[in-house]
Protein backbone atom coordinates (compact mmCIF):
# COMPACT_ATOMS: atom_id res chain seq x y z
CA UNK A 1 0.00 0.00 0.00
CA UNK A 2 1.40 3.38 -0.87
CA UNK A 3 0.60 6.66 1.73
CA UNK A 4 -0.52 10.20 0.14
CA UNK A 5 0.02 13.17 2.10
CA UNK A 6 -0.72 16.48 0.89
CA UNK A 7 0.34 19.49 3.45
CA UNK A 8 2.65 22.53 3.99
CA UNK A 9 6.19 20.77 4.45
CA UNK A 10 8.04 22.36 6.99
CA UNK A 11 10.42 23.92 7.69
CA UNK A 12 10.38 25.11 3.75
CA UNK A 13 7.13 26.04 4.20
CA UNK A 14 5.88 24.84 0.71
CA UNK A 15 2.20 22.99 0.05
CA UNK A 16 3.64 19.52 -1.71
CA UNK A 17 2.02 15.93 -2.03
CA UNK A 18 4.32 13.46 -0.91
CA UNK A 19 4.23 9.85 -0.79
CA UNK A 20 5.38 7.37 1.27
CA UNK A 21 7.15 3.97 -0.59
CA UNK A 22 7.54 1.91 2.42
CA UNK A 23 10.13 3.24 4.55
CA UNK A 24 11.17 5.98 1.81
CA UNK A 25 9.53 9.73 0.42
CA UNK A 26 9.01 10.45 -2.74
CA UNK A 27 7.48 13.73 -4.20
CA UNK A 28 7.13 12.16 -7.62
CA UNK A 29 3.80 9.90 -7.53
CA UNK A 30 4.10 6.20 -8.11
CA UNK A 31 3.01 4.90 -11.55
CA UNK A 32 0.13 2.03 -11.22
CA UNK A 33 -0.21 2.70 -7.54
CA UNK A 34 -3.89 1.30 -7.30
CA UNK A 35 -4.15 1.04 -3.83
CA UNK A 36 -3.10 4.88 -2.75
CA UNK A 37 -4.28 5.68 0.50
CA UNK A 38 -4.77 9.25 1.28
CA UNK A 39 -3.96 9.71 5.14
CA UNK A 40 -3.13 13.63 5.44
CA UNK A 41 -5.05 16.10 3.19
CA UNK A 42 -4.00 19.77 4.83
CA UNK A 43 -2.26 20.50 7.91
CA UNK A 44 1.26 20.82 8.46
CA UNK A 45 4.28 17.97 7.98
CA UNK A 46 6.89 17.73 9.98
CA UNK A 47 9.67 15.37 9.99
CA UNK A 48 9.34 13.19 12.91
CA UNK A 49 10.32 14.55 16.31
CA UNK A 50 13.66 13.83 18.02
CA UNK A 51 14.71 13.67 21.51
CA UNK A 52 18.37 13.97 21.80
CA UNK A 53 18.91 13.56 25.16
CA UNK A 54 16.64 11.06 27.14
CA UNK A 55 17.48 7.58 28.85
CA UNK A 56 14.27 5.09 29.25
CA UNK A 57 14.33 1.84 30.69
CA UNK A 58 16.32 2.73 34.42
CA UNK A 59 14.93 1.37 37.34
CA UNK A 60 16.89 3.50 39.97
CA UNK A 61 15.28 2.26 43.06
CA UNK A 62 18.32 0.40 44.40
CA UNK A 63 20.03 3.66 44.11
CA UNK A 64 22.43 2.07 40.72
CA UNK A 65 20.05 2.23 37.55
CA UNK A 66 18.94 -1.33 36.29
CA UNK A 67 17.46 -2.08 32.54
CA UNK A 68 14.20 -2.92 32.66
CA UNK A 69 13.05 -3.93 29.38
CA UNK A 70 9.81 -3.54 29.44
CA UNK A 71 10.19 -0.29 31.47
CA UNK A 72 11.93 0.56 28.35
CA UNK A 73 9.77 -0.64 25.53
CA UNK A 74 6.73 0.98 28.09
CA UNK A 75 8.76 4.59 27.51
CA UNK A 76 9.78 4.42 23.96
CA UNK A 77 6.31 3.81 23.17
CA UNK A 78 5.26 7.08 25.08
CA UNK A 79 7.81 8.77 23.02
CA UNK A 80 6.23 7.13 20.18
CA UNK A 81 2.84 8.15 20.69
CA UNK A 82 3.53 11.87 20.86
CA UNK A 83 4.90 11.75 17.52
CA UNK A 84 9.32 11.49 18.41
CA UNK A 85 10.24 9.01 15.53
CA UNK A 86 13.88 9.25 17.08
CA UNK A 87 15.75 9.14 20.00
CA UNK A 88 18.95 9.21 20.90
CA UNK A 89 20.40 7.71 24.31
CA UNK A 90 23.40 9.46 25.94
CA UNK A 91 23.82 6.70 28.62
CA UNK A 92 22.00 3.69 29.00
CA UNK A 93 21.83 1.24 32.39
CA UNK A 94 21.90 -1.82 29.81
CA UNK A 95 21.92 -2.72 26.36
CA UNK A 96 18.53 -2.51 24.00
CA UNK A 97 16.84 -5.60 23.14
CA UNK A 98 17.51 -6.45 19.39
CA UNK A 99 13.96 -7.51 19.11
CA UNK A 100 12.63 -3.91 20.60
CA UNK A 101 15.36 -1.93 18.46
CA UNK A 102 14.55 -4.01 15.20
CA UNK A 103 10.52 -4.23 16.04
CA UNK A 104 9.06 -2.13 13.10
CA UNK A 105 6.72 0.55 15.77
CA UNK A 106 9.72 1.18 17.48
CA UNK A 107 11.43 5.12 17.03
CA UNK A 108 14.48 4.95 15.75
CA UNK A 109 17.43 5.13 18.10
CA UNK A 110 20.88 6.51 18.44
CA UNK A 111 22.92 4.67 20.92
CA UNK A 112 26.06 5.89 22.83
CA UNK A 113 26.06 2.62 25.11
CA UNK A 114 27.38 2.68 29.22
CA UNK A 115 27.93 6.33 31.16
CA UNK A 116 31.30 5.88 31.21
CA UNK A 117 33.37 8.01 34.17
CA UNK A 118 36.90 8.35 35.02
CA UNK A 119 38.21 6.66 37.86
CA UNK A 120 39.43 10.11 38.99
CA UNK A 121 36.13 11.07 39.51
CA UNK A 122 34.15 12.36 42.63
CA UNK A 123 33.25 8.93 44.19
CA UNK A 124 29.20 9.82 44.04
CA UNK A 125 29.71 8.70 40.29
CA UNK A 126 30.44 5.57 41.11
CA UNK A 127 27.13 3.88 39.48
CA UNK A 128 28.25 4.71 36.06
CA UNK A 129 30.82 2.37 34.66
CA UNK A 130 34.41 3.66 36.08
CA UNK A 131 37.20 2.77 34.27
CA UNK A 132 41.25 3.66 34.47
CA UNK A 133 41.60 4.08 30.90
CA UNK A 134 39.08 6.13 29.28
CA UNK A 135 40.12 6.53 25.94
CA UNK A 136 39.81 3.14 25.58
CA UNK A 137 36.52 2.52 27.06
CA UNK A 138 34.99 5.69 24.93
CA UNK A 139 36.17 4.59 21.74
CA UNK A 140 34.70 1.09 22.65
CA UNK A 141 31.74 1.74 23.32
CA UNK A 142 31.61 4.26 20.41
CA UNK A 143 32.30 1.55 17.94
CA UNK A 144 30.14 -1.02 19.58
CA UNK A 145 27.14 1.28 19.21
CA UNK A 146 26.04 4.49 16.41
CA UNK A 147 29.38 5.73 16.79
CA UNK A 148 28.96 7.57 19.69
CA UNK A 149 30.08 7.14 23.73
CA UNK A 150 29.28 9.03 26.39
CA UNK A 151 31.44 10.54 29.34
CA UNK A 152 30.36 12.33 32.56
CA UNK A 153 32.83 15.37 32.63
CA UNK A 154 32.02 16.07 35.79
CA UNK A 155 29.61 15.00 38.33
CA UNK A 156 30.32 17.61 41.08
CA UNK A 157 30.18 21.23 41.41
CA UNK A 158 32.86 21.26 43.98
CA UNK A 159 35.53 18.50 42.82
CA UNK A 160 37.61 18.29 40.03
CA UNK A 161 36.25 17.36 36.62
CA UNK A 162 37.66 15.08 34.07
CA UNK A 163 41.39 16.99 33.10
CA UNK A 164 41.54 18.90 29.64
CA UNK A 165 44.60 16.68 28.51
CA UNK A 166 42.66 13.63 29.09
CA UNK A 167 39.33 14.86 27.57
CA UNK A 168 41.02 16.07 24.66
CA UNK A 169 43.04 12.69 24.15
CA UNK A 170 39.22 10.67 24.41
CA UNK A 171 37.94 13.46 21.35
CA UNK A 172 40.98 12.57 19.38
CA UNK A 173 40.69 8.85 19.99
CA UNK A 174 36.86 8.49 19.42
CA UNK A 175 37.27 11.20 16.00
CA UNK A 176 40.06 9.01 14.96
CA UNK A 177 37.48 5.95 14.54
CA UNK A 178 34.73 8.15 13.05
CA UNK A 179 33.05 8.47 16.31
CA UNK A 180 31.35 11.13 18.24
CA UNK A 181 31.81 12.28 21.77
CA UNK A 182 28.51 13.52 24.11
CA UNK A 183 29.43 14.88 27.59
CA UNK A 184 27.72 15.62 30.79
CA UNK A 185 29.12 18.42 32.20
CA UNK A 186 27.15 20.75 35.21
CA UNK A 187 30.14 22.66 36.75
CA UNK A 188 31.86 25.81 35.12
CA UNK A 189 35.39 23.56 34.97
CA UNK A 190 33.71 20.85 33.47
CA UNK A 191 31.44 22.65 30.63
CA UNK A 192 34.88 24.84 30.27
CA UNK A 193 37.04 21.77 29.28
CA UNK A 194 34.53 19.99 27.30
CA UNK A 195 33.89 23.25 25.46
CA UNK A 196 37.91 23.50 24.98
CA UNK A 197 38.19 19.73 24.09
CA UNK A 198 35.74 20.01 20.93
CA UNK A 199 33.20 17.60 21.96
CA UNK A 200 30.60 16.90 19.78
CA UNK A 201 28.03 17.69 22.26
CA UNK A 202 27.41 19.32 25.76
CA UNK A 203 24.82 17.64 27.81
CA UNK A 204 23.03 20.04 30.76
CA UNK A 205 26.00 22.93 30.99
CA UNK A 206 25.07 23.86 33.93
CA UNK A 207 27.63 26.59 35.00
CA UNK A 208 28.76 27.19 31.59
CA UNK A 209 31.25 30.17 31.30
CA UNK A 210 30.68 32.90 28.99
CA UNK A 211 33.75 32.11 26.87
CA UNK A 212 32.55 28.46 26.11
CA UNK A 213 30.02 29.67 23.37
CA UNK A 214 32.38 31.32 21.16
CA UNK A 215 34.42 27.52 21.59
CA UNK A 216 31.31 25.25 20.60
CA UNK A 217 30.81 27.57 17.89
CA UNK A 218 34.61 27.34 16.17
CA UNK A 219 34.77 23.19 17.28
CA UNK A 220 31.20 22.53 15.87
CA UNK A 221 29.78 21.22 19.35
CA UNK A 222 25.96 21.22 19.86
CA UNK A 223 24.39 22.30 23.05
CA UNK A 224 21.67 20.33 24.62
CA UNK A 225 20.55 21.95 27.65
CA UNK A 226 17.53 19.84 28.76
CA UNK A 227 15.67 22.98 30.27
CA UNK A 228 12.65 20.42 31.35
CA UNK A 229 14.97 18.41 33.55
CA UNK A 230 16.23 21.43 35.59
CA UNK A 231 13.05 23.38 35.88
CA UNK A 232 11.66 20.81 37.76
CA UNK A 233 14.29 19.99 39.70
CA UNK A 234 15.95 23.54 40.55
CA UNK A 235 12.39 24.86 42.30
CA UNK A 236 13.39 22.06 44.77
CA UNK A 237 16.68 22.83 45.60
CA UNK A 238 15.89 25.58 48.54
CA UNK A 239 18.27 24.99 50.83
CA UNK A 240 20.87 27.55 51.71
CA UNK A 241 24.06 25.20 51.14
CA UNK A 242 26.43 25.24 48.30
CA UNK A 243 25.09 22.69 45.75
CA UNK A 244 21.44 24.09 46.01
CA UNK A 245 23.34 27.65 45.55
CA UNK A 246 25.03 26.56 42.54
CA UNK A 247 22.12 24.44 40.92
CA UNK A 248 19.67 27.33 40.64
CA UNK A 249 22.35 29.22 39.36
CA UNK A 250 23.39 26.92 37.32
CA UNK A 251 19.59 26.44 35.50
CA UNK A 252 19.30 30.35 35.62
CA UNK A 253 22.98 30.38 33.61
CA UNK A 254 21.88 27.80 31.33
CA UNK A 255 18.63 29.31 29.83
CA UNK A 256 20.66 32.02 29.20
CA UNK A 257 23.02 30.44 27.48
CA UNK A 258 20.78 28.95 25.03
CA UNK A 259 20.03 32.16 22.91
CA UNK A 260 23.77 32.73 22.89
CA UNK A 261 24.33 29.92 21.27
CA UNK A 262 21.89 29.96 19.19
CA UNK A 263 23.35 33.42 18.11
CA UNK A 264 26.89 32.37 18.14
CA UNK A 265 25.94 29.83 14.99
CA UNK A 266 25.55 26.52 18.20
CA UNK A 267 23.02 23.88 17.26
CA UNK A 268 20.70 24.07 19.82
CA UNK A 269 18.98 20.26 20.79
CA UNK A 270 15.92 19.12 22.59
CA UNK A 271 15.95 17.23 25.01
CA UNK A 272 14.31 16.26 28.13
CA UNK A 273 16.64 14.06 29.75
CA UNK A 274 14.07 11.96 32.40
CA UNK A 275 10.41 10.87 33.06
CA UNK A 276 7.83 12.12 31.85
CA UNK A 277 8.88 10.43 28.75
CA UNK A 278 7.40 11.64 25.42
CA UNK A 279 7.44 15.07 26.32
CA UNK A 280 10.01 16.94 23.88
CA UNK A 281 7.05 19.28 23.15
CA UNK A 282 7.76 21.27 26.89
CA UNK A 283 11.58 21.39 25.88
CA UNK A 284 10.82 23.33 22.80
CA UNK A 285 8.75 25.13 24.73
CA UNK A 286 11.14 25.82 27.42
CA UNK A 287 13.42 26.84 24.61
CA UNK A 288 11.04 29.65 23.12
CA UNK A 289 10.68 31.07 26.69
CA UNK A 290 14.92 31.20 27.12
CA UNK A 291 14.55 33.03 24.08
CA UNK A 292 15.50 30.81 20.93
CA UNK A 293 12.96 31.53 18.15
CA UNK A 294 10.29 29.35 17.60
CA UNK A 295 11.13 28.10 14.25
CA UNK A 296 15.01 26.72 15.43
CA UNK A 297 13.03 25.32 18.57
CA UNK A 298 10.68 23.49 16.71
CA UNK A 299 13.75 22.23 14.46
CA UNK A 300 15.96 21.61 17.41
CA UNK A 301 13.23 18.52 18.11
CA UNK A 302 12.94 18.19 14.66
CA UNK A 303 14.61 18.79 11.36
CA UNK A 304 17.74 19.93 12.76
CA UNK A 305 18.00 17.34 15.68
CA UNK A 306 17.58 14.94 12.31
CA UNK A 307 20.31 16.58 10.86
CA UNK A 308 23.02 16.53 13.42
CA UNK A 309 22.06 12.97 14.17
CA UNK A 310 22.50 11.99 10.19
CA UNK A 311 18.80 11.06 10.08
CA UNK A 312 16.70 12.77 7.00
CA UNK A 313 14.09 15.10 7.08
CA UNK A 314 11.21 15.51 4.61
CA UNK A 315 13.21 15.28 1.26
CA UNK A 316 13.45 13.08 -2.21
CA UNK A 317 14.51 9.58 -0.70
CA UNK A 318 14.03 10.37 3.05
CA UNK A 319 13.30 8.11 5.88
CA UNK A 320 9.17 8.13 6.36
CA UNK A 321 8.86 9.63 9.75
CA UNK A 322 6.08 12.56 9.25
CA UNK A 323 4.23 14.13 11.70
CA UNK A 324 0.90 16.27 11.33
CA UNK A 325 -0.58 19.10 12.36
CA UNK A 326 -3.27 20.92 12.48
CA UNK A 327 -1.55 24.20 13.14
CA UNK A 328 2.30 25.81 12.61
CA UNK A 329 4.21 24.96 15.43
CA UNK A 330 6.62 27.88 14.12
CA UNK A 331 3.39 29.97 15.41
CA UNK A 332 1.65 27.87 17.44
CA UNK A 333 4.23 25.78 19.81
CA UNK A 334 1.89 24.29 21.93
CA UNK A 335 0.09 21.88 18.65
CA UNK A 336 3.59 20.20 19.11
CA UNK A 337 0.98 18.48 22.04
CA UNK A 338 -1.23 17.30 19.33
CA UNK A 339 -0.48 15.43 16.08
CA UNK A 340 -3.20 15.02 13.99
CA UNK A 341 -1.35 11.65 12.00
CA UNK A 342 1.98 10.12 13.20
CA UNK A 343 4.11 8.15 10.49
CA UNK A 344 7.04 6.34 11.49
CA UNK A 345 9.12 3.83 9.14
CA UNK A 346 6.24 4.29 6.84
CA UNK A 347 3.95 3.00 9.21
CA UNK A 348 0.96 4.67 10.28
CA UNK A 349 1.17 5.01 13.91
CA UNK A 350 -1.55 7.33 14.62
Amino acid sequence: MTFHLRGTVLPDGAVRDLWLLGDRITFDRPTGAADTVTIADGGFLLPGLVDAHTHPGADDKSGRPEFVPELFAEQIAAHRESGTTALRFPGLAGEVPSALRDAPDSPRMITAGRWLAWAGLSKSAVFHTVTDDLVAAAVTEAKAHDGWCKLMGDWDFEAAPVPYELLRAVVDGVHATGGRVAVHCQSAEGVLSAARAGVDSIEHGMGMPEQCVALMAAHGTAYVPTLTAFAHSAPRRIEDNARDRLWRAGHRTMIRRVREAYDAGVTVLAGTDSAPFGNVATEVEHLIAAGLPAEAAVGAASWTARAFLGLSGLTEGGLADVTVYDADPRLEPGTLRHPRRIVLRGRVVR
